[in-house]
């Protein structure tokens, strides 16, 4: 195999792709803050596109890891040592596939080695958009409120030293203070995760932080500052050691990064930029005044269906989201919630038939070769399940509609909780934000459901009868099991 760098392009394998732009003149026009999977497969595909333009090859992304773990640290020393390269690999429902080589990227910056090169280049004109996937959990909000949570450990100690940012919000508003002192442009910031109205929740976070800074500081950005509400979708699956040998054997190339996906991608942008942007319409990304009604069928559909099959999933043994999908009693109760409970909740989007968008959503769940697991989708239930599940939920007893597929789902979150399968194999959830008091509530389904700040929007008590059905759901699960209990509910 080829090992992946600039200088080795030429002996690639022809079955990879590879970029036609000559990379030596591509300049920064995006930091992008939290380099994960998913960015290199969505947003870095796209911008790979727009490079290869005449005339935009000042539009390359500075990626950032904010965080200091093991897979930042690979990312610091394999980064580098490619060039900033590295292989996509896209796998189609038909079981075609595309290997292809990404260089958008040209830098890679360890944030917590290095905050100030971090804060040079964002408070640089030439950096015209700030972008971030730093997760649904990331965005520091009181679980009650919902506002800015400014008495986090980690905020109070950036207002403190502001010039040693540790998150997100933290290095945008010291790189937004430094621009407003040298009379620079501010850049827009663009959210790119999986939350309903993901660009107002950051633009309110910033704000927030920078008043706490400095009040003047706060009122600037509020004038001046652009936060696009957008919807991301193209599926990512985390890469085990076996799936990067495996596309590395596909693709002819030794890459200590590569990246598997699904074909299928979707972007909306609402059109709202206070500098420079991308033509991104030319390069399929479809800009609007309205990202909602986009948002809310993705988010409503696509993810909470993921929810709804994973924790059962999981519970049952399961591995993959294929394996989930393809069985049969779950494949019911994902095609009935979308169905009966979310598809009349919903208004299309302009060109979306829901129909069909469903049955793509279930082929994609389906596709063979992504091996997307059931691990990567039940992990942090605590942020994803308030904004995937419960406004379904919430819409569905404003209506005194039946809530009976949503309930049984909260009763195998608690259940994944717990971490046991019904076969008995232990696992360990994946909860950063709920503590193992909380976590060990979840034994207690009423207690859970009326004291953790997660469901703290459905107002329940303990005689509520969505309360109720869902501690009927929970013994049922220890009494019979996943599948016998989700038998009983289809039936």
């Amino acid at each position: 195999m080829i090992d992946l760098r600039l200088d080795t392009l030429k002996e690639i394998p022809e079955r990879t792709s590879c970029f036609s732009y000559d990379r030596s003149v591509v300049t920064p026009g995006i930091v992008h803050l939290s380099v994960g999977n998913f960015h290199r497969a969505h947003q870095a595909w796209y911008m790979d596109q727009v490079l290869e333009a005449a005339g935009l090859q000042d539009w390359g992304i500075v990626g950032v890891g904010l965080i200091d773990d093991a897979t930042e640290r690979l990312k610091l020393e394999a980064f580098p040592a490619q060039d900033d390269l590295y292989t996509l690999t896209r796998y189609a429902a038909d079981g075609s596939v595309r290997h292809q080589i990404i260089g958008s990227i040209i830098e890679y910056i360890f944030a917590p080695g290095d905050p100030e090169a971090v804060l040079r280049r964002m408070a640089s004109p030439e950096i015209r958009i700030v972008t971030m996937t730093i997760t649904e959990g990331g965005y520091n909000q009181d679980p009650e409120s919902g506002t800015y949570h400014l008495g986090a450990r980690a905020t109070q100690a950036e207002l403190a030293a502001p010039a040693t940012p540790s998150s997100a919000f933290g290095y945008i508003v010291e790189a937004l203070r430094r621009r407003r002192e040298a009379g620079t442009q501010p850049f827009t910031v663009l959210s790119c995760d999986n939350l309903r109205n993901n660009g107002a929740i950051t633009r309110r976070a910033v704000i927030a932080h920078a008043t706490a800074l400095d009040s003047s500081l706060g009122e600037w950005v509020e004038k001046n500052v652009m936060f696009p509400n957008s919807m991301v979708d193209r599926i990512t699956p985390a890469v085990l050691k076996e799936d990067a040998d495996r596309v590395n054997a596909e693709c002819g190339v030794h890459d200590r990064l590569p990246i598997i996906s699904e074909d299928y991608v979707q972007w909306v942008i609402e059109d709202n930029f206070c500098n420079a942007r991308p033509p991104f319409e030319q390069f399929g990304v479809r800009m609007t005044d309205d990202v909602h009604p986009y948002e809310l069928a993705k988010v409503r559909m696509l993810n909470a269906s993921h929810s709804m099959l994973a924790y059962p999933g999981q519970l049952a043994g399961l591995e993959s989201v294929k394996d989930a999908v393809d069985n049969p009693l779950i494949h019911h109760l994902v095609l009935d919630f979308m169905t009966q409970d979310v598809m009349p909740l919903l208004t299309a989007p302009e060109g979306m038939d829901l129909e069909q968008y469903r049955d793509k959503i279930l082929a994609r769940f389906g596709n063979p070769h992504v091996g997307d697991r059931l691990a990567r989708i039940t992990g942090d239930g605590r942020s994803k399940l308030p904004t995937f599940l419960l406004p379904t939920l919430a819409a569905l007893r404003e209506r005194g509609a039946p809530t009976d597929r949503i309930a049984f789902v909260l009763a195998c979150f608690l259940g994944y909780l717990a971490g046991k399968t019904d076969g008995g194999d232990s696992f360990e959830p994946f909860e950063p934000h709920l503590s193992a008091t909380e976590r060990a509530v979840a034994a207690d389904p009423i207690k859970a459901l009326t004291s953790l700040p997660m469901f703290s929007e459905l107002a329940l008590n303990e005689n509520d009868p969505l309360a109720i059905r869902v501690a009927q759901y929970v013994h049922a699960l220890r009494e019979m099991g996943v599948m016998k209990t989700l038998a009983t509910l289809i039936e």
